[in-house]
């Protein structure tokens, strides 16, 4: 079974790595441009000004109808044109601008939690030698688990609340 979905995996790791980088996506556009408008004026006998003017025409799915093939050769590459930017190209490039709009600006960054988690075993070493010196017990820790996220343990007052939303200044 895993050999069957072999090539659904590298195609989606292929379009991750085309969603994920603006310059592939540009660069995929234009060379789809470019490939389309040789095949195009080769098929339907047109000028290479003509041949791009309708393949940049046809992939945007503007279709002025000034330029549109006769054959069935330059029919079916504008079917699949079309269909290539409408399908993938378009709304690749609309998911990595969005992604880049949707951008939680709270988030801890991977250091400042790993900073934060130091000065958390620093205070609690602190607050050891205190408790030691006046002769206070401290309860046990209790085991590691996250305080909040499913299947927690903690009471709901005491979870995360964090929707991605900036919090109010206080």
């Amino acid at each position: 079974m895993d050999v069957l979905l072999l090539p659904f995996r590298w195609i989606y790791r292929g379009l991750v790595w085309f969603a994920n980088s603006p310059r592939t996506l540009i660069a995929s556009y234009l060379l789809m441009i470019v490939i389309a408008g040789v095949i195009y004026g080769e098929v339907e006998n047109r000028s290479p000004a003509d041949a791009v003017w309708w393949a940049v025409v046809t992939a945007s799915t503007v279709g002025y109808g000034d330029i549109s093939p006769t054959s069935w050769a330059g029919r079916t590459l504008a079917a699949l044109l079309i269909s290539t930017m409408v399908l993938l190209v378009i709304p690749l490039i609309t998911a990595h601008f969005a992604s880049r709009l949707i951008v939680d600006d709270d988030a801890f960054e991977h250091d400042e939690q790993e900073q934060l988690k130091a000065d958390i075993r620093r205070m609690r070493a602190l607050l050891e030698e205190l408790a030691a010196r006046q002769g206070i017990e401290l309860p046990e820790l209790p085991p590691d688990q996250p305080v909040s996220g499913p299947g927690s343990e903690a009471p709901p007052w005491e979870r995360s609340t964090r929707s991605g939303k900036r919090r109010p200044p206080r």
